[in-house]
């Protein structure tokens, strides 16, 4: 299935993501990686609604020296939000993933138009 790289796709991009920035101050995870394990471990409804919440912290308060949502952040978000079917604001986060980190434009696009062919 199609929708099932997508995923796999945006999971890997933003475990690297985070990895590559993970252990800078430059920003400010929260709880983050705890949230993401658990979910990961687990998968069920609490976790999520846990790693949710901990995302829409991150980006309503980035924090951190330069006060900006950390790379990979948008993108995952989106994941979870594909996810829970919410495919417009999924689309959302993703072009947000593009415009703080323009680098992310050639992976994030290309998973843009997969989910617009698959309307």
């Amino acid at each position: 299935m199609k929708l099932h790289k997508i995923i796999s796709g945006i999971a890997l991009f933003s475990a690297l993501s985070i990895f590559i920035s993970c252990s800078s101050t430059q920003y400010e995870w929260y709880s983050y990686q705890e949230d993401y394990y658990r979910y990961v471990k687990k998968s069920d409804e609490e976790s999520q609604k846990k790693l949710i919440k901990t995302y829409e912290k991150m980006i309503k308060k980035p924090g951190g020296e330069r006060n900006v949502v950390p790379p990979g952040i948008y993108a995952d978000y989106g994941y979870i939000l594909l996810e829970k079917g919410k495919t417009t604001e999924a689309k959302e986060a993703f072009l947000k993933e593009i415009e703080l980190y323009p680098e992310s434009a050639t992976f994030i696009s290309g998973i843009l138009k997969r989910l617009n062919n698959e309307k």
